[in-house]
């Protein structure tokens, strides 16, 4: 039976992805040849000790689990935004570990990342050096100098989807939204380099991001099988397109609670939080509306009162200086 919901925020690995009902008819792929979804190990970047500290703290809300698996079943990418520090990129991790999704892809966007750099890298100059001390084998051999981005490698026909976090989507260039449309729409895209030399090579084993694998592309034409599971980050900073948005589920996160921050701070220390920490959590919560904070000013401004032999004084000086207002619209409040 089809399950709901399938990511559950538990932050408990289980193999409820292989439940997940199909898909909505308009959002079916068929792509080939099916390519296993890699073990988690297969990218040491991926199982870093902070990303899976990340993972296995994050606490979810009600609302975005509903969300997450709103997106999982309809096969679109989630959009998150919110302020800084709430914990729209640890989100990714969160839901790859606990679905057993492989190592999560990032593409981190800059004002002058193009769609281009993140379906792959082709480098013509390593092919020409190639070809003037072997010719033959560098017309033969255009995959050796190309290797599959974060989202080309995310849109291959995984048999399972995979984690593709595409972060600070506002930075971009105001043309990449609308660029990823029809991508993200079709699930598919083409390499020229590839199509061209198809009639020579059919299939060619390409390498993919984050690690020196090969997987077949056959005429140069990736499709993806299960559709993967994108998350796209954003301050709020721009508006985008509302045909970008019609295609997205959006995700609104919001500065946590009290109960949320105790819950965020239990898990990060693996215990309640004591009267100090408490105390410098009722003191973060009423200067947000002040301006933006982040909850890692909270986790680093507890920690160091932890590890230190400071006096409340001391500690509270040192406080306010590990959680100063994000934007010069803040105010510089004491506490």
């Amino acid at each position: 039976m089809p399950l709901w919901p399938v990511y559950t925020g538990s932050n408990e690995p289980h193999d409820g992805i292989t439940r997940l009902p199909p898909p909505p008819p308009w959002r079916a792929f068929d792509g080939a040849p099916v390519i296993r979804t890699p073990e988690e190990a297969a990218d040491a970047s991926a199982v870093s000790p902070d990303r899976a500290h990340r993972a296995a703290t994050y606490r979810a809300t009600q609302e975005t689990v509903q969300l997450v698996n709103a997106a999982l079943y309809l096969r679109r990418p989630l959009l998150v935004t919110g302020p800084p520090g709430t914990g729209k990129s640890s989100l990714v991790y969160a839901v790859a570990r606990e679905l057993r999704l492989g190592p999560v892809l990032r593409w981190n966007i800059t004002s002058r990342s193009t769609l281009h750099d993140g379906l792959y890298q082709y480098d013509p100059l390593s092919r020409l050096y190639a070809a003037r001390h072997a010719p033959a084998a560098a017309e033969a051999g255009i995959e050796d100098h190309l290797r599959l981005g974060p989202l080309g490698t995310a849109l291959l026909p995984h048999a399972h989807p995979r984690a593709l976090l595409i972060d600070e989507i506002d930075k971009s260039d105001l043309d990449l939204p609308n660029d990823l449309l029809n991508v993200l729409e079709e699930g598919q895209y083409e390499i020229p380099e590839l199509v061209r030399s198809a009639r020579r090579t059919p299939t060619a084993e390409v390498m993919i991001d984050g690690t020196d694998e090969r997987v077949p592309v056959e005429r140069g034409r990736v499709r993806c099988r299960a559709f993967p599971f994108v998350v796209l980050t954003s301050n709020g900073e721009r508006e985008f397109p509302p045909a970008f948005l019609r295609r997205c589920v959006t995700l609104r996160l919001r500065q946590p609670d009290d109960d949320q921050l105790a819950a965020i701070v239990r898990a990060h220390f693996d215990e309640e939080p004591d009267a100090y920490a408490q105390s410098l959590i009722s003191r973060f919560l009423s200067r947000v509306g002040g301006g933006d904070l982040a909850t890692d000013q909270l986790l680093n401004a507890i920690y160091l009162a932890r590890s230190s032999d400071l006096g409340a004084e001391s500690l509270d000086e040192l406080a306010e200086q590990l959680m100063p207002y994000l934007s010069e619209s803040g105010h510089t409040d004491a506490f």
